[in-house]
């Protein structure tokens, strides 16, 4: 009985050394994953700060203070989004044309976190379901969707805990920049966003005939409805949620994305 209990005791030992070791090893696992989403989010981040502080000078145009701006920016991680919220706060629109237009305009997050969502383990709980949404960008949806296998939460809070606070930050030095610079500097910095949707646009338009016929009737169309009687005596921010609905829903219908088909028909 003595030396069954000495087996007995031994045999617990190396259990608990064991447990330890799995316990060990997960956490370093989940330090390496995080430390991976951290170096694969910074780039993104400086890119975002960039974005973010030419959308502070348009915030410090709509009267936001910095700390409104990285609020702003914190809950709303999108350019395009912000932009219109910006705008829109500067036309005195209302707060439900402010949330409608901000709706339209990151619809496509709505897409990519549906797509998102086929990627996690059924296991994953609801709370990092929630905080991968509130996280998921263009970019970080691309190195997210990226990685093989599932999703896993602890890179993305990685990518996240470096974009967000960069893009928030540098909405916020834009505001300051704005209320030190001369008004001819603040000017030029204002038109560098013009720019970044240039640069968005004319890649994909270059590539596909149908996005350059959208971008053009959507310039053309909005020129017009500023001259149309009836609807420019429409706030912008309605006029702008007019035609993104309508243009988009037009093209879609003309003209569909065409499905991907893997599978190979033998006949």
């Amino acid at each position: 009985m003595k030396g069954l209990s000495k087996k007995t005791a031994l045999f617990r030992h190396c259990e608990e050394r064991s447990d330890e070791a799995i316990y060990y090893n997960g956490v370093i696992m989940k330090n390496k994953v995080f430390l991976e989403g951290m170096r694969d989010g910074l780039p993104i981040g400086l890119g975002y700060f960039a974005v973010a502080f030419s959308l502070g000078i348009v915030a410090r145009n709509a009267g936001l203070t910095p700390i409104q701006g990285f609020i702003a920016s914190f809950f709303c991680v999108a350019s395009a989004g912000e932009y219109a919220l910006f705008t829109s706060i500067q036309a005195a629109a209302s707060f439900l044309e402010i949330a409608l237009i901000t709706l339209v305009v990151n619809a496509r997050y709505l897409l990519m976190s549906t797509a998102l969502t086929q990627r996690f383990d059924p296991k994953t709980p609801l709370i990092h379901r929630f905080f991968i949404g509130f996280g998921v960008t263009d970019e970080i949806f691309g190195i997210t969707i990226a990685r093989p296998g599932y999703i896993n939460p602890i890179y993305n809070y990685g990518a996240i805990f470096v974009a967000i606070p960069l893009w928030s930050i540098g909405t916020s030095l834009g505001i300051i920049a704005g209320n030190f610079l001369p008004a001819r500097i603040v000017s030029a910095l204002s038109v560098a966003l013009y720019g970044m949707f240039l640069a968005i646009i004319v890649p994909p338009a270059r590539k596909n005939i149908v996005i350059m016929i959208s971008v053009l009737i959507s310039f053309a169309a909005s020129f017009a409805f500023t001259k149309l009687p009836l609807v420019s005596q429409l706030s912008s921010g309605t006029r702008t949620i007019i035609l993104t609905v309508l243009i988009s829903s037009i093209v879609a219908i003309i003209k569909p994305i065409p499905e991907e088909n893997d599978e190979k028909v033998i006949e």
